[in-house]
């Protein structure tokens, strides 16, 4: 019967804790009964070195020493892999428990659980549970775009990726080559914000406009990433919130609320028509186009156009 990995996991930590001296791969696969089963050397290197990267992965500190002789050894030192005592409040505790319920729905479940569990390890509270509800609402943090993890993943990395975008005026999508700082959501929709080689400057993205595979491409950066306070501006201002002029439309009776929450003022036409006055910056002729017949762009002219472009691409199919 083939032994369970978390037993040959276990089996192979206790090892690397408990020497005092590197052991060779050779004496741990003599050390450990399922590396004795494997049926080749090649079959026994490929198990070890991904059991040596999930013990990694959980937080085990493996160190590889090499002797005079050239021959390598692998240890994990007590004191390495001693954390020290980890004491939260209840406050703190419902804190990554919200952190880590906000990801439920996505793919940093995982990874959240797991980083709760470690804490558990190192002595969080037993009378603590960051899962508990410490409130009427639920939050969570939907992720339904495949670009999400992808690009989440380049962020990290700071690696150059490649995707297919396609603009709100645009019948087609385009190639977009891009240097990933954040992903931000905004809104209920999730924003990326990078620099645009292509157009030599910074951009934003919304990822339910990336159309096909996130690619990523070898290299470094080509330009500096900014401050993380700086991405959220810059987000919020290409998703329309930061506005430093108005604009004037004409909206339908008894539609459009939220235009009318941001309006300044408001004042009856009559026949059915109301004239409101808005905040105006980048973004908002995508917002109005949602509205479609219901909204008409007084001034300016220039916002006027743009709506109007938007709206032949949309006919264009």
């Amino acid at each position: 019967m083939a032994i369970a990995k978390a037993e040959r996991l276990m089996n192979l930590a206790l090892c690397l804790l408990g020497t005092r001296r590197p052991l060779s791969k050779r004496e741990l696969r003599e050390s450990i009964e399922a590396y004795l089963e494997a049926g080749s050397d090649d079959s026994f290197n490929r198990m070890f070195e991904r059991d040596k990267d999930d013990l990694r992965e959980l937080g085990l500190v493996i160190e590889t020493v090499e002797n005079l002789d050239g021959d390598v050894g692998y240890l994990a030192r007590r004191d390495s892999n001693r954390l020290p005592p980890i004491t939260l409040d209840a406050e703190e505790a419902a804190a990554l428990g919200l952190a880590a319920k906000v990801w439920q729905q996505a793919r940093l479940a995982g990874a959240a659980s797991g980083a709760l569990q470690k804490l558990r390890a190192a002595g969080l509270p037993e009378d603590v549970d960051p899962y508990e509800s410490h409130g009427a609402l639920e939050p969570h943090i939907p992720v339904h775009e495949a670009a999400f993890e992808p690009l989440m993943l380049a962020c990290r990395d700071r690696r150059p990726v490649v995707f297919d975008y396609r603009k709100a005026n645009a019948a087609q999508p385009g190639t977009r080559h891009v240097e990933p700082w954040a992903l931000e959501c905004w809104r209920g929709h999730w924003y990326l914000a990078g620099w645009d080689r292509d157009r030599g400057a910074e951009r934003v993205f919304r990822l339910s406009r990336i159309t096909g595979k996130v690619r990523a491409r070898a290299g470094r950066y080509t330009a500096e990433v900014p401050d993380v306070v700086t991405v959220r501006e810059t987000v919020a201002g290409w998703a329309g919130e930061i506005a430093d002029r108005s604009a004037l439309i004409r909206l339908r009776s008894g539609a459009g609320y939220p235009l009318r929450a941001k309006a300044a003022s408001v004042r009856e036409l009559g026949d059915g028509w109301d004239e409101l006055e808005i905040p105006y910056g980048h973004g908002l002729d995508a917002w109005l186009v949602e509205f479609g017949p219901d909204v008409v762009v007084v001034e300016p002219a220039e916002l006027r156009a743009d709506v109007v472009d938007r709206l032949r691409a949309v006919a264009k199919g």
